[in-house]
């Protein structure tokens, strides 16, 4: 069983936290197998993250041929794990691998019970009625920032894309190429990756598993992610719930 991280970034000058975190990934590692190979692949200056996952995956494939078992990491350049590298390789073998759950789908750290016809999976009112999950810290240091509570863990229809792993043998079952229908090179892809895992009856999972993001998902703010979410909206069927 091996673990692979993928994460994009702009420069190949990497920022300290983005450094950090690359160091981070390549430290998870499992106690047993022997063939335990530790990857971690920079996306670095790519126009679409779409491309950048799909042509990673392909990569890794083609060079150390990926097995059903091995765990895949998809995440921002801008987060902090805050439990150590051996907590979260427990954490996603458990969770992944050893599960009594025979389609275990994704799993993150925040998500959300039930999609409405916005696609915004932190709808403001499904958050008021408890039907979040999950927790993340927000700011530069953890000791200046603020920890957004969503809800108690457990099943989700859709997962934020700050933080998502999945078994190889799934992710097989996911497009990772941008749909036709979406213009935006960055926006909403892991409202598109974690809704076919759900609507193929995978089950996505919100785990414990405490992150610091560094950004507020200021993209939100970009003409292209409201493109991207109205043709989502046009494409998919909503609102879905669990």
């Amino acid at each position: 069983m091996s673990i692979y991280s993928i994460l994009c970034t702009r420069t190949k000058e990497l920022s300290a936290h983005t450094a950090n975190l690359v160091e981070y990934l390549n430290q998870l590692s499992v106690a047993g197998p022997s063939d335990l190979r530790k990857k971690v692949e920079l996306c670095i200056g790519k126009e679409s993250i779409f491309s950048s996952y799909s042509n990673a995956i392909k990569e890794l494939d083609n060079s150390n041929k990926l097995k059903d078992d091995d765990i895949i990491i998809f995440c921002h350049d801008d987060i902090q794990p805050l439990l150590s590298p051996s907590q979260l390789t427990k954490l996603l073998t458990d969770e992944l691998i050893l599960t009594n759950e025979p389609r275990m789908g994704f799993v993150g750290p925040a998500g959300t019970t039930s999609l409405e016809k916005d696609a915004i999976w932190w709808n403001q009112d499904n958050w008021k009625a408890w039907k979040h999950r999950g927790m993340v810290y927000h700011g530069e240091t953890l000791s200046k920032s603020t920890g957004t509570y969503y809800g108690s863990n457990g099943q989700v229809v859709v997962l934020d894309g700050l933080f998502l792993s999945i078994k190889y043998s799934t992710l097989k079952y996911i497009s990772l190429d941008k749909p036709e229908y979406f213009n935006g090179l960055w926006d909403f892809y892991d409202i598109y990756y974690t809704y076919q895992a759900h609507t193929k009856k995978f089950v996505n999972k919100v785990i414990n598993l405490p992150i610091l993001h560094r950004s507020r998902g200021e993209l939100v703010g970009r003409d292209s992610w409201h493109k991207n979410r109205e043709a989502f909206i046009a494409n998919n069927k909503l609102p879905m719930y669990i």
